[in-house]
């Protein structure tokens, strides 16, 4: 008699690092192993950083983030993959030519290039590497307002002004788009999605008060991934990761951890690890 073997949903994290916990490959892995998939993970870079800041950026040898990769992809295959802090040009070509092979398999990619606190994370010259060839293999870019006005080239100061913004960026290869609203001075939060076949879905959810908010969009770009990974469509991935990043949002609004933005509560509802029969 053969007995049943099972495996669990692989998400990959390729990100940078966050020693005080709250954001980046940290939040990726916390994010990941809370909703019930299994974290693999490719380090990008080591900034060093707390809650109040970045103070530095030390480079990850692009060699090293392709050994890595292949590393991964050769024993523990992902269900999805989830793209953060991607700093420059030869890592976004490195990053891609592993990735390329494999177009079935689902990309979010969180273009990583304005911290929380307002620090940029990213060289100036990678930009276009990251529109000309990341933003083609992504199945969905997750921007915050301040990234988006990078990408769109204006200012967004409105809704509407999310609206243009979001075609603007559309228009540069993306196949779908999340555009957070979080920035914007309003009593809700309201983001909007870009799906592929070229309709504009709207969220909002209620706006709180806290400064625990530092890795949110690592967080996010993490729960659609992770939704993917279960085998949800697109658009209920996209609906699903924000309602989990709104809640754990709401469930550290009034913790205090560190001295400047503080992190979400990532575990307000820990699912266990998901298992999939395997094929016999």
């Amino acid at each position: 008699m053969s007995l049943k073997k099972y495996n669990y949903p692989s998400v990959l994290a390729i990100a940078g690092f966050d020693g005080s916990g709250g954001a980046g490959i940290q939040a990726d892995i916390k994010t990941i192993s809370a909703l019930g998939c299994y974290a693999t993970s490719v380090l990008t870079a080591l900034p060093i950083q707390n809650t109040t800041g970045v103070k530095s950026i030390f480079s990850i040898p692009e060699q090293t983030v392709g050994d890595q990769l292949d590393t991964i992809l050769e024993d523990i295959f992902p269900a999805s993959i989830k793209i953060g802090m991607v700093h420059s040009s030869k890592l976004v070509e490195i990053i891609v030519d592993k990735l390329k092979p494999y177009p079935q398999t689902p990309i979010i990619f969180d273009p990583v290039m304005v911290a929380t606190s307002g620090h940029q994370l990213i060289e100036d010259n990678t930009i276009q590497s990251i529109i000309q060839q990341l933003f083609p293999i992504s199945d969905v870019i997750t921007p915050n307002l301040d990234e988006a006005a990078i990408l769109a080239g204006m200012k967004i100061e409105s809704i509407d002004e999310m609206r243009i913004a979001g075609k603007k960026i559309m228009k540069l290869g993306c196949k779908s788009l999340l555009l957070k609203g979080g920035h914007l001075e309003s009593e809700e939060l309201t983001s909007l999605y870009f799906s592929p076949n070229g309709t504009i879905e709207s969220f909002e959810f209620p706006k709180f008060r806290t400064n625990n908010t530092h890795g949110s969009g690592c967080t996010l770009s993490s729960a659609i991934a992770s939704y993917l990974a279960q085998k949800k469509n697109l658009p209920e991935a996209v609906r699903l990761g924000q309602e989990y990043i709104h809640k754990a949002i709401y469930h550290g609004k009034d913790v205090v951890i560190g001295k400047g933005n503080g992190p979400v509560n990532h575990f307000f509802n820990p699912q266990k690890l998901i298992k999939h029969e395997m094929d016999s």
